[in-house]
């Protein structure tokens, strides 16, 4: 027997559920129910890597800030010195 790709062993449960989600997507094939599966995982990945990434710049941006608005505030020389 020869497979065009890697085989995927199931259980019966979540082969049922790939069938239910066939009928509901109107996918040809379960092979493509598993595609839109992972295609939604890897941008749901995509979209925490992304904010993991604000957040840090947030963090960087914010602690700039802060440096600059104490150096601007009234009386700012004469706390500093």
């Amino acid at each position: 027997m020869t497979y065009m790709g890697k085989p995927l062993m199931l259980r019966d449960e979540d082969d049922r559920r790939i069938e239910r989600l066939k009928g509901r997507l109107h996918a040809a094939t379960k092979v493509a129910v598993v595609r839109s599966g992972l295609d939604l995982l890897e941008r749901e990945a995509d979209r925490l890597e992304r904010i993991a990434r604000w957040r840090r710049a947030a963090g960087l941006a914010r602690e700039s800030s802060l440096e600059v608005l104490r150096d601007f505030q009234p009386h700012a020389a004469t706390r500093h010195a």
